[in-house]
């Protein structure tokens, strides 16, 4: 939602088709169904790989870096807070080994 697909030229980029995490797609998918974090579809991709990737360098969050990485990616139907819920979600059970995705 911040730059124009042109300014990517030359980068990798990365779809939710091709996440290669599995485990934490899968508990953050999971985790937006279960807290309602989606409504129209239409910024879910985008939140999804943004809090892939983030919880990827943030493996152990606070709630307001979540909130803060969350800032950057937009929705007009949730209000952000079942997002934030269910990546804060999503991040407990990723560190907890022995829980289901």
């Amino acid at each position: 939602c911040l730059m124009f697909a042109v300014q990517l030229d030359g980068s990798v980029v990365e779809t939710i088709e091709g996440a290669t995490e599995a485990r934490r797609v899968e508990a953050l998918q999971i985790e937006f169904v279960e807290r309602n974090a989606l409504q129209c579809g239409f910024c879910t991709p985008g939140f999804l790989m943004l809090a892939t990737a983030f919880l990827r360098d943030h493996p152990s969050p606070s709630d307001e870096e979540i909130r803060e990485a969350m800032a950057s990616n937009l929705c007009r139907c949730t209000g952000y807070q079942n997002i934030l819920r269910a990546v804060r979600r999503a991040a407990d059970a990723v560190a907890d080994p022995a829980a289901e995705p």
